[in-house]
């Protein structure tokens, strides 16, 4: 019987991976592999992005259809306009070089990085593609 259960269980739940996993297929999404949600870090924090279903090069090579590069946002809300260029500043960071990772230096703290993928344009897919961490800098 309990031979049945385990079978029935692995069985279960491959379908259920299999489903989420066909669900998520084609879905354009980025994630902040590094620092983790909730982590400690110190200076300089390495953010490292990877993206899903889309793929990252140089903002040089113009505005591709699924392509594009990685902005770092600091402390800061998604832009409200997604139809124009994200700016660049302290708290609006280009990886237009089509880098996936970049160190940066932050005050001591609580911080909100945010990843936003943009075209070759620097301007922000619509729906975005972003992704959210909090960091304790000490």
């Amino acid at each position: 019987m309990s031979k049945l259960f385990f079978k029935l269980h692995v069985t279960l739940l491959s379908l259920l991976v299999l489903t989420a996993g066909t669900a998520l297929a084609g879905t354009r999404a980025i994630a902040i592999s590094e620092p983790s949600n909730g982590a400690t870090v110190q200076n300089p924090v390495k953010v490292c992005l990877v993206a899903h279903n889309v793929t990252v090069e140089p903002a040089k090579k113009g505005v591709n259809d699924g392509k594009g590069h990685h902005h770092i946002l600091v402390d800061a809300d998604l832009p409200k306009d997604l139809s124009q260029p994200i700016g660049k500043d302290a708290q609006h960071i280009h990886m237009g070089d089509g880098s996936t990772c970049k160190e940066i230096r932050l005050e001591p703290g609580m911080h909100v990085i945010r990843g936003l993928f943009a075209q070759g344009n620097h301007v922000p897919y619509n729906p975005p593609i972003t992704a959210t961490v909090i960091v304790n800098v000490q």
